[in-house]
């Protein structure tokens, strides 16, 4: 970042209007306190949702519907750390009611730790001291549920599916609890990808060019590219512009796998979390936050950019092979060397979490 952008950036991260305390949140502790057991996932582990505020706006967020996205559970945990020791008349909670469930997926979470709590020292965009993922000890160790285990696409189909999994249960009913919502928020990741890629409802989409504006220029404004693909509606991913594409939808995604000619893989999805919600009643605005675990400059150093399954498991199979031929040691230098640097932790929540400002500010223009 070039001399005297960091001013910019606090500038242009803080313009009204705001809603959110993006700095003060990302410096709250990352352990938000007791909670409330709310279910327990298959192998027993307790799943903990929080409650806060007593406005008008409801608001649901979750994380770590995936297993490999650890991102959005550390920012929850921050969110809620920040709301549980607001004063009572704080705007946050004068004028929202909050459900938040950080972690939906414990027993995916402690899989996944072996890689998750392996970090390295990386810059974040104001070249301050932060920590990113170590990408061989990832990519050797990472662990992502298959469809009918996927608790995004795993929420009950009506209140009398009491087949999903113990955790969309859970989830499911502490969220019936606050509809309707006015807002909705799933926050993902992606692996490798050149900047974040942000997912939201269709049905906003004329709704939303002032937050989709607002959040490039922050996104820019921080260092970063936006990741860009047009899908073709694939899933119901149709690209909207620059960096925003509708959220994917159960039944695109069963539509997809029935022109393959799978039914039994089309026959595993349930409703998406953004779905139950919407179903719950209201209008409410739904959003989806990718942001990546590893940044790629695109180069001839690299193979094809990772978009779907297949080509993930190539882009993983030639980094394992790339940490065998330089050693582990030297592995992830030789990753930055030909473009592959984990992307900021703090930067990804501080993303995440303008995202989510944008969305509650595009609810108060509608």
């Amino acid at each position: 970042m070039r001399a005297g952008a960091l001013g910019e950036v606090v500038a242009t991260m803080t313009a009204d209007p705001t809603v959110l305390p993006i700095e003060l949140i990302l410096a709250s502790t990352d352990t938000p306190g007791a909670g409330e057991p709310i279910g327990s996932s298959r192998e027993g582990r307790s799943i903990v949702g929080y409650r806060f505020g007593d406005g008008s706006r409801s608001v649901s967020l979750i994380g770590g519907c995936h297993a490999d996205e650890p991102v959005g559970p550390a920012m929850l945990r921050r969110l809620c750390a920040h709301l549980a020791q607001a004063p009572a008349d704080a705007p946050l909670l004068r004028d929202y009611r909050w459900h938040v469930v950080p972690d939906v997926n414990p027993d995916g979470a402690h899989r996944n730790a072996v890689w998750s709590e392996v970090t390295v020292g990386c810059r974040d965009h104001a070249d301050e001291t932060d920590r990113g993922y170590q990408l061989p000890t990832y990519v050797a160790n990472v662990v992502r549920e298959l469809p009918g285990d996927d608790i995004e696409f795993g929420f009950p189909r009506g209140i009398e599916d009491r087949d999903a999994r113990p955790e969309n249960l859970a989830v499911a009913g502490f969220l019936r609890e606050g509809a309707p919502f006015t807002l909705h928020a799933s926050f993902h990741g992606m692996d490798f990808a050149v900047g974040p890629w942000f997912l939201i409802e269709p049905s906003w989409r004329e709704r939303t060019v002032e937050l989709r504006d607002n959040l490039r220029g922050k996104v820019r404004a921080l260092g970063y590219r936006l990741f860009d693909i047009d899908r073709g509606g694939e899933k119901g991913f149709h690209r909207i512009d620059e960096g925003f594409t509708t959220r994917p939808d159960s039944e695109a995604m069963i539509a997809h796998f029935r022109a393959l000619g799978d039914d039994r893989t089309a026959g595993l999805f349930r409703p998406s979390s953004m779905e139950f919600v919407r179903s719950l009643g209201g209008d409410p605005f739904t959003l989806v936050s990718e942001m990546p675990l590893f940044l790629l400059t695109p180069g001839d150093d690299l193979p094809e950019t990772p978009t779907g399954p297949e080509s993930r498991r190539r882009f993983h199979a030639w980094i394992l092979e790339l940490a065998q031929r330089a050693g582990q040691a030297n592995a992830h230098a030789e990753a930055e060397r030909r473009g592959i640097v984990p992307m900021s932790i703090r930067d990804q929540m501080r993303i995440q979490l303008a995202f989510l400002d944008e969305g509650l500010t595009a609810t108060h223009r509608v």
